[in-house]
């Protein structure tokens, strides 16, 4: 769906014709309904909750956080995490699922691991998962090849500036390829394209901006505000998918639909869908 208004403003009328604006309002709508019904809900609960709406809801009664936010605040950050968190760690798991099934020595030693600290636990906790070092080298080994976001939000030069051979002049658009930097075999070495996690093992390399090899969440003070969230969130993810189930390919599967081709678009996800048959272990 293309807004000719927002390339050309003075077009702005043919969105209207088209009924784009109306759409977008309707969409709008429904969104805030949705996300009203979902505050209220839990503004009308036991109070005993504790998932994240009761936390920003207990932020707006305390004052927690030194800063008031209101009823449009907490369904506006609701949205922020239900649009740019589901998406890319969907997209995530995905790959990372994709590399381990082609990889099953990689995915036994991360099985070993996971099955080896939690033990006789029905699921891994977030303390459980500080210890698994190789989890962790799996994890920023996906974000390495496959970054959900393969081009950081633009950003915009406020000054000229020259950067090694290259004048980029003040308003100048920048986009910055992760995915190509993810990539570089002078960073990475000869196997840059290969998947192989126990290259984090020794590497102090972390995703959370200060290292620039890896940056799926940006850096610096525009970095994505969720890093600490999403690393949680995926490593929690991917331990409990692996630590009472195995996973093998359908008989049937073709390597054109379990490869590692990609789909066009802001979110990289597979070109095909990941079909993957799980048995659970005793």
């Amino acid at each position: 769906m293309i807004f000719v208004g927002r390339f050309v403003p003075w077009l702005s009328w043919i969105d209207w014709i088209c009924g784009l604006d109306a759409q977008l309002e309707k969409t709008a709508k429904d969104f805030d309904e949705f996300l009203e019904r979902v505050v209220q809900d839990h503004v009308d609960g036991d109070g005993d909750g504790t998932d994240f709406v009761d936390v920003l809801l207990a932020i707006q009664r305390e004052r927690s956080v030194g800063l008031e936010i209101d009823r449009i605040s907490i369904k506006g950050i609701i949205l922020d995490v239900f649009v740019a968190g589901t998406d890319t760690s969907s997209a995530l798991m995905e790959w990372a699922m994709t590399e381990l099934l082609h990889h099953p020595e990689c995915l036994s030693r991360l099985q070993e691991e996971v099955r080896t600290i939690c033990k006789e636990k029905s699921s891994v906790s977030q303390e459980d998962i500080q210890d698994m070092n190789y989890l962790k080298a799996v994890i920023k080994e996906t974000f390495r090849l496959h970054p959900p976001l393969p081009l950081l939000a633009p950003h915009e030069s406020t000054h000229d500036v020259t950067l090694r051979d290259y004048h980029i002049p003040a308003g100048t658009q920048v986009m910055i390829n992760v995915w190509a930097i993810g990539r570089d075999a002078a960073t990475w070495g000869p196997d840059a394209e290969e998947f192989r996690p126990e290259r984090h093992l020794d590497s102090t390399v972390d995703f959370r901006g200060q290292d620039f090899e890896l940056i799926p969440f940006g850096a610096g003070r525009r970095i994505c505000p969720a890093v600490s969230f999403a690393a949680v969130l995926n490593e929690l993810i991917l331990a409990n998918l692996v630590h009472q189930f195995d996973w093998i390919l359908p008989v049937e599967s073709t390597e054109d639909k379990t490869g590692v081709a990609e789909s066009t678009g802001i979110v990289v996800h597979r070109m095909f869908p990941l079909y993957a048959i799980p048995s659970f272990t005793t």
